[in-house]
Order: C-alpha cells, then structure tokens, then sequence
C-alpha cells in the first residue's frame, strides 16, 4: 500500500461518523479517497493520525485506539485527546469496536455483543473533560445511545453475524488480566463481558454530546471457565482475526444505513449539565473546551 500524505486537520472536517479500532482493526478496509490528517487538541495528540475517507457513500474518520502496531496499553491511551479530535473533526457518532472476555456460557467466543451498560472499575484516569474552572454533570444512565446502538444491532442481522442486544460490559484497568477471584466476582455481579477502554471512551463521548455505541467482539472465556485455558494473547488476536472480516461488514451495513439526522439526546448532554456560573468560567477553560462549550457560552 501507498504511503499516504499525513496533513494538519482544518478545525472543522465535516466527517460525522467516526470508528475506534481496537485490538487486532487498525486499519478500516473499504475506505477510499482516504487520507491521514494529524489534529491536535488541548489535551494532547490522539492514539495515531485518523484516516479520513469515504465508505458506503458517507465520510468517515478511523482511529486506532492503540495506535497502529498496538504500542499502548489501555491506561496509556489518551482518551480526551482521542475524543476532542473527533469532536473537531465534526464527529456526531462513534463506533467503538472492541476485543471483550465473556462472563456467561452463553456467550461464547467469536460472536458480538452490543452493550447497553458500563460499570466503570479504572483506577487513575482522566475520564471527564471539566474542571480547572468549569463544572458540568452529564446525565449517564443509559451509557450507550439506543439509536446507533440500535443501527448496529440491525446491521448484524443483516451481515448475519450473531449478535446479543444488550448487556454490562465492566472496564478495568489492566493491562493484566483478570485473576480468577476477580472473574468470579464479576460473574457474580452478572457483568456479561469485560475490557479495558469502553468504559471511559463512553464518558466522553457523552460530554462531547457525541452518540457512543460498541461493538463488542467476544474473543474468549476470560479465566473463569473450567473448560477453557486461561486468556491469552495469541487466542485473542487469532480469534480477531478469524471475526475481522465479520467486523468489517457490521460496520459497513451500519454505515449504510444511518441516517443523517440524530434521533437521540445525546446531542444535548450538557444542556443542563454545566453548573458553574458563565460569567466565573475563566478563559483558559472557554479556550481549552471552545468545540465543546461554544453553543452553551
């Protein structure tokens, strides 16, 4: 392939879907007329530059989570940076795709699930834009939109992936594994999968008022199934591997058949989540959440 010219992105790409790809997707089949463009935020540099391209029709922009060549781990991620480039970009929705560990018999390794809940058990990371002068609480019962979580479970009946609608999927830390006493605790919490990013992906994405749904490739058993090994790297990537293609078509018929209007609240999180007088906000933090605030001040 090509080597493709990386340029600065303008403030503004119009691009209104993006993808997040995770372990073993770090490239985005199908896209054409595509280019990488480097964007920089408050808040750093993202995982990698973001491909910008057309699929099924529709611009869309694709990140690598870890960065190309998987060289962070899921604490090391800049995940601010990675949305608030995504929200410059003009990004409205964001498809997260992910390798999960399974905490139930029923569902085995190398199908999808399309979580409708997180719970949330990182330790250190900076999972909310505010502060330094600027408050807000974004409602987060419903951590995931219905509507594009809804589109993706549609498309998976229509690529005929088996798909399970619905679902916890709890964030750790990592990059360790779960012990087998955590597994155990998890299963009886009745957590269906586990990962390491969606979790605070989800939280700023609904700060950013930008429509969150995962797509939850399940790769293996966790630790907990007597059956089964425990979790290992090369059974993840391989069983990636074998659903990569699977991915690519879930996303390709999302992309497809998504519509351009939002359905959805999410496009209106913080309207009566930012707590802090306008008139105290100080300037650093109006400049620092310009793409964010600007409707709101």
């Amino acid at each position: 392939m090509a080597k493709r010219k990386v340029k600065k992105a303008a403030r503004q790409e119009n691009v209104r879907l993006a993808i997040i790809g995770g372990s073993g997707l770090y490239t985005m089949p199908g896209l054409t007329a595509a280019r990488e463009v480097r964007v920089k935020t408050p808040f750093g540099a993202p995982s990698d530059a973001i491909v910008i391209g057309s699929l099924e029709g529709q611009r869309v922009a694709f990140l690598a989570r870890h960065g190309r060549g998987h060289r962070m781990t899921p604490s090391e991620i800049n995940y601010r940076a990675n949305i608030y480039a995504l929200k410059q970009l003009g990004v409205e929705r964001i498809i997260s795709v992910s390798a999960v560990g399974s905490l139930k018999e029923e569902l085995p390794p190398m199908e999808f699930l399309i979580p409708d809940q997180f719970y949330d058990r990182t330790k250190g990371r900076a999972s909310t834009f505010f502060g330094g002068g600027v408050v807000a609480h974004v409602t987060f019962d419903k951590p995931a939109c219905p509507h594009l979580s809804g589109l993706l479970a549609e498309a998976c009946d229509r690529a005929n992936v088996k798909v399970h609608r619905g679902g916890i999927y709890v964030c750790i830390e990592g990059p360790q594994f779960s012990t087998l006493a955590e597994a155990h605790v998890h299963r009886q919490l009745r957590f269906d999968v586990i990962g390491m990013t969606n979790g605070t992906e989800a939280k700023l994405a609904r700060e950013a008022e930008i429509c969150f749904a995962t797509l939850a490739m399940i790769t293996d058993y966790d630790c907990w199934h007597p059956q089964h090994d425990s979790v290992t790297v090369t059974e993840i990537i391989s069983n990636l591997n074998r659903n990569a293609e699977q991915a690519h078509s879930v996303i390709r018929e999302t992309v497809r058949g998504i519509p351009t209007e939002r359905a959805c609240k999410c496009g209106a999180a913080l309207a009566t989540a930012i707590v802090t007088d306008r008139s105290l906000i100080p300037a650093s933090a109006r400049k620092r959440l310009a793409i964010i605030l600007k409707k709101y001040l």
